[in-house]
């Protein structure tokens, strides 16, 4: 039966598998398990493997790289497919690398883990062995099968002899010609997270190079260039092997400082060999990496060389002779850098953005990089896809590689260093469990994030005292949007852009806005006001601009401007700062309601003087929500003592309803103070009664009595008096009743004067 090749799925690759159509399967008479011959250009023996169910009735076997290349065949090639006989194997001879010592009987770990898979004489079989044990980045050791008995493609059972070989794998390479192909170094399973981006530059390279009459037919110019561009580590350069090595096409890849001469005209005449080789050996496909460095744009470039090599790729890229079968990939994270005029149709056609990848991304991610690991039962890849907000690949690739090493500094104990060779059993112990992946991810940062990351808080809701109605308000803004996306949609809803929070100092306005970042699950950005300001023209409103584009590019955001009067005063006043604090202020209102949207980007902003603020910032569509968080009444203060004193020991005598009737006027900062202040007074009254000696013994009878209580309540003064509380309570109405203010002196500026 011809069936079409497509890639099999991260998680299943490297294990000999094709997933068939399960109604092309029922029709060959295949179950899972079952062994079939892939007839391409040459040959593979794979087992078969139940398909995905959105591949029934399609036609269509998935496998991955190692088996296309052993049968010879691309990503939707046809391939005849038919069941094979493959007999178990009596004895295989395995030709372990050079710098691998390990002692003891590996041959039978090496059997029981590669039971049941199909082998030939000369194939190299990635294992997974260890942890990146070997050195360099690769989790498995290539083995080599060097002779089976008997010959051909035979079947690793639980009773085959399996010996190692003197001769070490890479001698077996040189002696004899190969009877199998290498295994491709990348190939499209070993890329997670990037479905979209793949497909469109498979389209663009290798469509043309496959099907040139396509083009032809259509009477169009088959693309020539494609621009990857996106955030370091996301994988713009892996795309670029993989291709590479999926199509069977001449790749050079052309680093900038390689190219630079200090003669005259002589990174010029590099330029031009490189794409002269390529037309040599057409098809070709030749990789810029960091292209900003090689092409920067003319009227900033430092030097005349760099105008000159700018000037001869456009030339090579779009000049009078014809180019021929030569794709240009060009890669880079900097895509403002680049000289625009390579940037249009002809040179670099399409533009693809390789982005943060998003929670099935990482989990993708993950799985490729997790493929070899012994994982322990307890570690869940699925959590760990949801809690890596703003990791790119490359912090995945860490965060797998960081866990391994926590696994082996376990055993190290158990290595002996001085010895050559290392305990086949000892590896085989080893294992990647829960505890090792949780304390990796402590010490990775996500770079995506990395100049503006803050460690989202560890405030719960619980650790908020009282505010029940401003929690809910928060919690419909900013959770409800992200947790019910469904519901907004069906009601054809916007979820609100932005929250003011407003009140007297020390009422939890910061609190708050920890609590919510913890509980959304969401990358939090914290902006302090006055940072932003810089004595330099246009760079304040840049950070305003840098800190929106970071958000919007590692979404669910929550941007937090603590102390936003600081830099968002009304406009008309201020004539002493070069105008400065108006143009933060035009940034801002452009980034929170300008022709950008902001997606899943929430802005919180809190101050205790919603007067100054300009007013364009508080209407509708901008921070749209205003929240007052008052001065706690009774019941919230008891609920503030208890949060405050949960952990303390409080002797029988306190109590704390009585302390939230006696602290009318107190804010949840001054109640905060009365419980440290009475703990404070416990611990001078203890210390100055024992001697240092008995201090260890004697320290858990210490108790906070409501005598201690009182003593703080005489040493701390409510910070809000009525008359700021009752200003505060008029600005509510304001609010609500959202009176238009007039020329920077409305009704709320009059209520603070």
């Amino acid at each position: 039966m011809k069936l079409t090749v497509k890639p099999l799925k991260q998680k299943d690759a490297g294990r000999r598998l094709a997933a068939i159509d399960r109604v092309a399967a029922d029709e060959l008479g295949l179950s899972g398990g079952d062994y079939i011959r892939i007839d391409g250009d040459s040959t593979g023996i794979a087992r078969v493997w139940p398909g995905y169910p959105e591949d029934d009735d399609t036609g269509v076997i998935r496998i991955d790289g190692q088996l296309r290349q052993e049968a010879g065949v691309g990503i939707d090639d046809r391939v005849t497919v038919e069941p094979a006989d493959v007999e178990p194997a009596d004895r295989i001879t395995i030709a372990l690398p050079q710098q691998f010592g390990v002692r003891g009987n590996i041959g039978s770990i090496i059997r029981d883990k590669l039971s049941g898979q199909p082998v030939t004489q000369g194939q190299t079989i990635r294992f997974p062995l260890g942890l990146g044990l070997m050195g360099g980045g690769s989790q498995a050791v290539p083995l080599k099968i060097a002779s089976t008995e008997p010959a051909g493609t035979v079947v690793i059972t639980d009773s085959t002899e399996v010996e190692i070989s003197e001769k070490p794998a890479e001698q077996i390479t040189e002696d004899a010609a190969a009877a199998g192909a290498e295994t491709p170094d990348v190939a499209y399973e070993d890329i997670g997270g990037l479905d979209d981006e793949l497909e469109q530059v498979r389209e663009m390279i290798e469509l043309p190079m496959r099907h040139p009459e396509l083009f032809k037919r259509l009477g169009i110019e088959p693309p020539k260039g494609v621009l990857l561009h996106g955030p370091p580590g996301t994988g713009k350069t892996l795309i670029a092997k993989a291709v590479a090595n999926e199509i069977d096409a001449h790749f050079q890849t052309l680093s900038g400082p390689e190219i630079m001469s200090k003669y005259y005209g002589e990174s010029e005449e590099q330029l031009r060999e490189v794409f002269e080789e390529a037309a040599e050996n057409a098809p070709a496909i030749i990789f810029m990496d960091e292209l900003d460095s090689i092409a920067p744009k003319r009227e900033e470039a430092g030097g005349d060389v760099e105008r000159r090599v700018v000037a001869q790729l456009l030339s090579l890229m779009d000049g009078l002779e014809e180019r021929g079968e030569v794709v240009v990939i060009g890669a880079t994270n900097r895509v403002d850098a680049i000289d625009p005029a390579l940037r249009r149709g002809g040179r670099f056609d399409r533009e693809i953005e390789v982005g943060v990848p998003d929670r099935d991304g990482r989990k993708e991610i993950l799985q490729v990089h997790t493929r070899n690991m012994p994982l322990s039962d307890d570690v869940d890849i699925d959590e760990y896809a949801e809690t890596t907000h703003g990791f790119v690949g490359a912090d995945l690739e860490s965060l797998a590689k960081e866990a391994g090493m926590n696994a082996l500094r376990r055993i190290r104990p158990q290595i002996d260093l001085e010895e050559d060779e290392i305990d086949a059993e000892v590896l085989e112990s080893i294992q990647v469990t829960g505890t090792d992946m949780k304390e990796a991810l402590k010490g990775i940062e996500p770079s995506a994030l990395r100049e503006v990351f803050v460690e989202v808080p560890d405030v719960t809701w619980d650790d908020v005292g009282g505010l029940e109605g401003t929690k809910d308000r928060l919690r419909e803004t900013i959770q409800w949007p992200l947790d019910y996306p469904e519901v907004f949609e069906a009601m054809d809803m916007e979820s609100a852009k932005g929250v003011l929070m407003y009140g007297p100092p020390g009422t939890g306005k910061t609190l708050l806005a920890k609590a919510v970042a913890n509980e959304s699950e969401s990358n939090f950005i914290s902006v302090k006001g006055p940072e932003l300001l810089n004595k330099f023209v246009g760079e304040s409103e840049k950070g305003v601009r840098e800190v929106f584009s970071k958000a919007r590019e590692n979404a669910p955001t929550i941007i937090f401007f603590d102390e936003i009067d600081a830099i968002a005063t009304e406009r008309g006043r201020n004539s002493g700062d070069s105008g400065v604090s108006e143009r933060v202020v035009s940034q801002l209102l452009t980034e929170l309601d300008g022709l950008e949207t902001l997606e899943d980007v929430v802005v919180i902003a809190t101050t205790n003087r919603p007067d100054l603020i300009d007013s364009a910032l508080l209407r509708p569509g901008r921070l749209d929500r205003h929240v007052h968080v008052p001065v706690p009444d009774e019941g919230g203060r008891r609920r503030i003592f208890e949060v405050h004193t949960q952990h303390k020991p409080l002797a029988d005598d306190v109590d704390l309803d009585t302390l939230a009737r006696r602290t009318d006027g107190y804010v949840g900062a001054d109640i905060e103070a009365v419980c440290r202040e009475a703990s404070m007074n416990a611990s001078r009254e203890f210390i100055q009664s024992v001697s240092p000696e008995e201090v260890d013994d004697s320290v858990g009878n210490v108790r906070v009595t409501m005598a201690h209580f009182e003593q703080a309540l005489d040493e701390v003064n409510p910070s809000v008096t009525a008359e700021t509380k009752e200003r505060y309570e008029e600005i509510e109405q304001r609010f609500q009743s959202s009176e238009p203010r007039e020329e920077g002196e409305g009704e709320l500026g009059r209520t603070f004067q």
